[in-house]
């Protein structure tokens, strides 16, 4: 039985953004040699907020978050190359460093200094190297069930190994995409630890089903060194909270508490009941957090 014609093309604004979540947020600008989408929120004059979602999501991640930040802050939320409406990086610059370069020609583009860097996962990895990099020097750095560690053991050289074999093969993203239907999408999200509303499933799987932003996500996995990440984070020197999902199944939440003993400033926030996703299941829990930790480090201070 022959596959369905497969629609290999890039989530479409018009399309697939008709109703995305805080739409008037949003706008187009070309910077690093590349098309992003962002979303901004916030006073123009506000301290500066920069917000990085994870592999694989955009800026729908930040819908409930971003707002109650913009309370103090001038977020800006782009979608990482790849991913969302965002262009993607040509192979050359397809790595950690590569990819934390061209976010740092955005926020160059716009002005953007941001006191405090907020990031989920692979988004808090690019922050790590931005600091590291001293691209940027926030008050305040915080991950959200950050990937800011290698895999343990064998999974460390096959992980990344089997994602540059699956983004190489250029079928690999359609098939993807054309069984990425309700249930499947929902077994995904569920496979995180964390339980999400119907848009926030509806929101995964539109995206899930455009192969561009499937092989955006696998190329970011593919050429992903946490191991030189690693080994840098003791230079860290930014204050730092990681917030972790005790119910968090894509990133063990131990390890940010033994990751918390390697970084000279850094402590750990638990939150119970709440999975890899955190700040989609409860964006007031994790705001307030957020907020009380930048309060602490006086980066609401202009």
């Amino acid at each position: 039985m022959p596959l369905p014609l497969l629609d290999d093309q890039r989530p479409d604004w018009e399309r697939d953004g008709h109703d995305w979540p805080h739409r008037a947020a949003s706008r187009f600008v070309e910077a690093a040699g590349l098309r992003w989408h962002l979303q901004e929120f916030g006073e123009p004059t506000a301290p500066g907020l920069l917000l990085l979602h994870g592999t694989g999501a955009a800026t729908h991640s930040w819908r409930g978050l971003a707002p109650l930040l913009a309370q103090r802050f001038r977020v800006v939320a782009p979608d990482l190359p790849g991913h969302g409406f965002t262009d993607p990086l040509p192979a050359r610059r397809l790595s950690l460093p590569g990819m934390a370069e061209a976010v740092g020609g955005l926020i160059d583009h716009l002005g953007l200094l941001p006191r405090l860097a907020v990031g989920h996962s692979a988004g808090a990895a690019i922050l790590a190297r931005m600091c590291l990099d001293r691209r940027i020097a926030p008050d305040l750095l915080v991950a959200i069930n950050g990937a800011l560690t290698p895999f343990p053991g064998v999974a460390n050289i096959l992980f990344p190994s089997i994602a540059r074999v699956l983004f190489l093969n250029p079928i690999t993203p359609k098939l993807f995409a054309w069984s990425a239907d309700r249930a499947a999408v929902r077994r995904l999200i569920d496979g995180t630890g964390s339980r999400l509303d119907p848009q926030g499933l509806d929101l995964y799987r539109r995206l899930l089903t455009r192969a561009g932003h499937v092989s955006g996500a696998l190329g970011m996995m593919a050429n992903w060194d946490l191991p030189a990440l690693s080994r840098d984070l003791p230079g860290l020197t930014t204050r730092t909270l990681l917030i972790v999902g005790s119910d968090d199944k894509a990133i063990k939440p131990e390890d940010a508490f033994t990751l918390r003993e390697r970084l000279p400033n850094a402590r750990v926030e638990l939150l119970r009941g709440l999975g890899h996703l955190a700040h989609e299941e409860a964006p007031d829990r994790v705001a307030g957090l957020i907020l009380a930790e930048a309060e602490t480090a006086q980066t609401a201070t202009p």
